[in-house]
């Protein structure tokens, strides 16, 4: 009987990114198991049974990134910075970004030493996968690797059926019901570029512009302050994380969506609003234009003016194109799930033949 392992101990943060592929992921591997498998998800505390009664659980811990029984035929890191490494079961390591090697606040040592880390697993590794053209080709470019490459993107999940019909009663949603909105989601720091959409603030004086997303960093203190001085703090909304419910309702009611990130491993949250039929505005770095594709407006730069002139035409073009929509949900359809999981699961296969 194969075995299989795998690390999905980022469900410990369901909000996040990571959390999101390892519950969705996790679902439609256990969904597609091929008759035979023994599966066994290494989860965070509390998450044990998440994928149902016909799989086993090991929840993680400080003690288990020393030593975990290695009896398995396959082991998924579903994510390149887990700390929980196989001694022996064949390795498949899934990179989502090498987004450290862009960091400001990381010092060349520091980036060499997680650079230096990274290049040991994959070393490690029996297979790699990445979860984008663009990532697949910073990995070929800064880390050693004569093995293949198999790119594998996420899925997409949100549902519009499941969109709530109201905001729960928060602190900050009746003033969101008044007028309408632009949206950004996505953790709120400096290589989301989201300081850009301030000043169309000024050309679109109706809108509001709403930033949902982690907001710890500086940066988004960065934000406020920046607003400020602009005159349109009124009309900024940063609600910090929020529930899946709640996103729902912002990508269903939203006006468009506006992510001019800097740097990307994929790009979900544009997937995501582009199921709803959303106009989507996004730059052309990284990975964002395999997202996107033809259906995506681009910022081509990040003048205020040029921004502003870029949103307006592309609102129109939306508005006068009655096919639009479809096209954008069309678009979104080809990231699934089910597709991811059977891809993998064609992977797994391979390794223990």
């Amino acid at each position: 009987m194969p075995t299989l392992f795998i690390d999905a101990e980022r469900l410990r943060d369901l909000n996040s990114g990571l959390g999101q592929v390892c519950l969705h992921l996790g679902q439609e591997l256990v969904r597609q198991s091929s008759a035979g498998w023994k599966l066994t998800f290494l989860v965070s505390k509390g998450k044990a049974g998440i994928f149902g009664d016909s799989v086993t659980y090991m929840e993680a811990s400080w003690m288990r990134k020393f030593w975990i029984p290695d009896s398995y035929d396959v082991w998924h890191c579903l994510h390149q910075d887990s700390a929980y490494l196989p001694s022996r079961a064949k390795l498949i390591l899934t990179i989502h970004d090498l987004n450290f090697l862009e960091r400001p606040d990381y010092s060349e040592s520091t980036k060499a030493r997680k650079r230096a880390r990274l290049q040991k697993k994959v070393n490690r590794a029996a297979a790699l996968t990445a979860i984008s053209q663009y990532t697949a080709s910073v990995v070929r470019e800064q880390l050693l690797t004569d093995k293949p490459i198999q790119v594998i993107s996420n899925g997409v999940a949100v549902k519009p059926a499941d969109t709530p019909t109201e905001l729960p009663k928060l602190a900050w949603t009746d003033s969101v019901m008044d007028s309408p909105f632009f949206l950004f989601v996505g953790v709120i720091h400096p290589k989301k570029n989201v300081h850009t959409l301030l000043p169309m603030l000024e050309a679109f004086p109706d809108y509001r512009l709403i930033l949902a997303g982690p907001d710890g960093h500086p940066y988004a203190q960065h934000i406020r302050e920046q607003a400020e001085k602009l005159g349109i703090a009124d009309r900024l909304l940063m609600p910090g994380p929020v529930d899946e419910s709640t996103k729902l309702w912002l990508y269903a009611h939203c006006t468009a969506f506006l992510f001019p990130s800097l740097s990307e491993g994929f790009g979900l949250p544009v997937a995501e609003a582009m199921t709803f039929g959303k106009p989507v505005f996004i730059s052309r770095l990284t990975s964002l234009p395999e997202v996107g594709g033809k259906e995506a407006y681009y910022f081509e730069n990040f003048d205020p003016e040029s921004m502003a002139q870029t949103l307006d035409e592309g609102l129109r073009d939306f508005n006068q194109n009655p096919l639009r929509q479809e096209r954008l949900r069309r678009r979104a359809a080809m990231f699934s799930w089910p597709s991811v999981a059977n891809e993998y699961w064609e992977l797994y296969k391979g390794l223990v033949q």
